[in-house]
């Protein structure tokens, strides 16, 4: 299904019963990430995953995005579906657009579930993501598979479970070259850490252990700052936690919103 919103096409799925929970994607991936997690959820929430703008079957106009401008999105599609509250799960960029959403429209979110994110950019990161955006524009999305696949998941989890990796694989590799860099021109510049304090929203920040991309220290540093927020680190798994080691994200995540919504 899709609707129009902040001058987009938007795409999304509804499944479940319960409390809204709405899902946020990684960076290359779409809203199929998130499928370890639906049968679990599913018994207890309303869950609504969408597809970025730049990714999937969603629009992906040329030029720089903004994480503020990501964040609108969510909103116009929330409005769209007439959700005034829903808890959040965001993975990777899906936390960045968590963050800057909820400093934006305080009230809306019920609680956050940051995963294998970062609320602020390394030093190098305008380097480091000036050189991707290059290799997209020069030889396609096809040339930032291997590499992505090999910071996303672990060598024992790439071994073991090829057919996961290469469907994950075929998602980066069909992400639409414009969106992949409007996005990564939106990631490179997160710096909200300074403003979590600020945000009102029982939070549990969830990050492998092995993350080498957003690391424990990143996902520490969050939890540092955003007062009454838990962490959880996962033990044998990289960037896709919720992939990895799906059953230990989904216990984790589950029993944190059931108190979460307990409290509202």
């Amino acid at each position: 299904m899709k609707v129009k919103a902040n001058g987009i096409d938007i795409h999304y799925e509804i499944e479940g019963n319960g409390p809204w929970l709405t899902m946020s994607h990684s960076l290359a991936c779409n809203l199929h990430m998130w499928d370890p997690q639906m049968p679990a959820l599913t018994k207890k929430f309303k869950v609504l995953r969408f597809d970025t703008r730049g990714h999937g079957q969603s629009s992906a106009p040329a030029g720089e995005y903004t994480l503020e401008q990501l964040a609108d999105d969510l909103k116009g599609l929330l409005d769209a579906l007439k959700i005034e509250q829903t808890h959040f799960a965001g993975l990777s960029m899906g936390g960045m657009i968590a963050q800057a959403f909820a400093l934006e429209y305080p009230g809306v979110f019920s609680s956050m579930v940051l995963a294998d994110t970062t609320s602020r950019r390394p030093e190098n990161a305008g380097q480091m993501w000036g050189e991707r955006i290059q290799n997209a524009q020069a030889k396609g999305m096809g040339a930032l598979v291997q590499g992505t696949l090999e910071r996303w998941f672990t060598e024992p989890y790439r071994n073991s479970r090829k057919d996961v990796v290469e469907r994950i694989g075929n998602d980066i590799r069909n992400t639409p070259v414009a969106g992949f860099v409007g996005c990564c021109h939106a990631i490179s510049k997160v710096d909200y850490l300074d403003r979590l304090k600020q945000i009102k929203v029982p939070t549990l920040v969830i990050v492998g252990e092995q993350d080498h991309g957003t690391p424990p220290e990143a996902a520490r540093a969050i939890h540092n700052n955003l007062p009454g927020s838990e962490l959880k680190i996962i033990a044998a798994a990289a960037h896709l936690s919720n992939i990895e080691q799906a059953d230990e994200f989904n216990k984790s995540m589950i029993g944190f919103l059931d108190s979460a919504s307990k409290r509202n």
